[in-house]
């Protein structure tokens, strides 16, 4: 990691020394040889990392470390100091240094920390510009991220926010479907109406028709009182049905029903009662791919699927992950009133490089270990989850000349095909479109493929 350094030295002599030093690995590198002369030129130009003594005349090290750590906070201070000297040392960290170095000088111990210090600046900057473009262009503040996949869902969620039409909210478990759902219903006319929500999979199946539609007094055993359903209560509000592929056959039928009449009748009931609210749902199944094999009504399908979004994997958002690392990691150091402020270079790689089956939800787990195990203000690599640290990224590698490492292209495909089908989360329509093939093709060819 090259970088542009300042060296600030009264030693005009050993300032040069470390230029020299600097220049010869392909860093940029000035001298000077005064504090307010640094602070000066720190105004001026772009430097990733301040490099001074400790001991100078006029301003001292501990000086500058404070002045730049309150001018230019994004900027590393690395002082020298003496082999001996370990009370300045520790001074200049309280001070606000990032690192220090001792004397005499080893060229490689010089390199390595200011290729640190300048792979942890480029690093926070990167952060921070994502935040400022993320804060002038997001135009919903609950859905954080700016890779083009979620500009994408943020944009079709503004266009559709003002309408009535029903929604599916598409994606794998813990991508945020439910943030996207609020954000339909908070962005449209309906804001100030309630936004109702249940889960179709965790209610009961002999329940949850009462929990949507109500029911009456004596409908059933301590059914002592009419009681309104969600429907209901959500007035002219917005119903949300998560996991509506887990809804049973026989309820999709009165459900279907429902959106169709826009009117419903209580279990036990006789009278019809009209109902207002919006209907978002939401699944992280294939329902097209459960159309197919008789889990879910064809019609009820086309029903929910007036509008979709497709909310996508946590993997496939790039930087984002380190936008909502940081989220996270602010949000929950305020909780726990634990001052842990950043993430270091190498554990933003590891976030990065990590596949994050459980989306989101994972992310957000694994940076609230991070901070309950920190012992710094700075989260490390050995504070995240152990599958994190040790994950080593899988891709489809063709290599080698000897014909007996080579594999047929039926064996290819077969490869190909899975590691797709993998990518996508299993979700059969999403690889298909991949693939550029048909579902009815995906479905032959595996089981072509499970049969050899």
């Amino acid at each position: 990691m090259k970088g542009n350094v300042l060296v600030v030295d009264d030693d005009r002599d050993s300032a040069e020394v470390l230029c020299d030093l600097l220049i010869s690995r392909q860093n940029d590198a000035v001298a000077v040889d005064r504090g307010d002369t640094a602070l000066q030129r720190l105004d001026e130009g772009d430097f990733d990392v301040v490099i001074t003594d400790v001991r100078m005349e006029g301003m001292s090290g501990i000086e500058v470390c404070q002045k730049v750590r309150a001018s230019h906070p994004d900027v590393p201070v690395m002082v020298i100091t003496g082999q001996a000297d370990v009370e300045t040392a520790v001074a200049a960290l309280r001070a606000g240094a990032w690192d220090f170095v001792t004397k005499p000088l080893n060229a490689d111990h010089v390199m390595a920390a200011v290729a640190r210090a300048v792979d942890h600046r480029r690093t926070r900057s990167e952060v921070r510009r994502l935040r400022q473009a993320l804060a002038a262009t997001r135009p919903i503040k609950e859905i954080i991220g700016d890779s083009p996949s979620i500009r994408a869902v943020t944009e079709l969620v503004g266009r559709i926010a003002d309408g009535d039409a029903t929604v599916l909210i598409t994606g794998e478990s813990g991508t945020g479907k439910e943030l996207v759902a609020q954000a339909v219903h908070s962005l449209g006319p309906r804001k100030d109406e309630p936004f109702v929500a249940v889960n179709c999979g965790a209610v009961p199946a002999n329940l949850l028709e009462s929990e949507l539609f109500g029911h009456v007094k004596g409908a059933f055993t301590d059914a002592r009182r009419d009681r309104p359903g969600l429907f209901i209560q959500a007035g002219r509000g917005t119903v949300f049905l998560d996991e509506i592929g887990e809804m049973p056959l026989d309820m999709q039928v009165k459900l279907l029903r429902v959106l169709q009449q826009r009117s419903l009748r209580p279990v036990g009931g006789d009278e019809e009662m009209p109902f207002y609210a919006r209907v978002v749902c939401a699944t992280n199944r294939d329902l097209e791919s459960e159309v197919d094999e008789g889990r879910f009504r064809q019609d009820l399908f086309y029903r929910v699927n007036v509008v979709t979004i497709e909310v996508p994997p946590l993997r496939s958002r790039g930087s984002d992950i380190l936008l909502l690392a940081h989220h996270f990691l602010k949000r929950i150091s305020e909780r726990t009133g634990k001052a842990v402020t950043s993430i270091s270079p190498d554990a933003s790689r590891k976030l990065l490089d990590y596949d994050w089956p459980g989306n989101v939800r994972e992310l957000e787990n694994g940076i609230e270990r991070a901070v309950a195990l920190a012992r710094m203000s700075e989260i490390q690599v050995d504070d995240l989850p152990a599958k994190i640290r040790e994950h080593h990224s899988t891709r489809l590698v063709i290599e080698g000349d000897d014909p007996s490492e080579l594999v047929t292209m039926s064996e290819m495909e077969r490869r190909y095909v899975r590691r797709v089908l993998d990518a996508c989360g299993g979700n059969k329509t999403q690889a298909a479109k991949v693939l550029g093939i048909d579902r009815r093709s995906l479905y032959r060819r595996l089981e072509e493929r499970s049969r050899d």
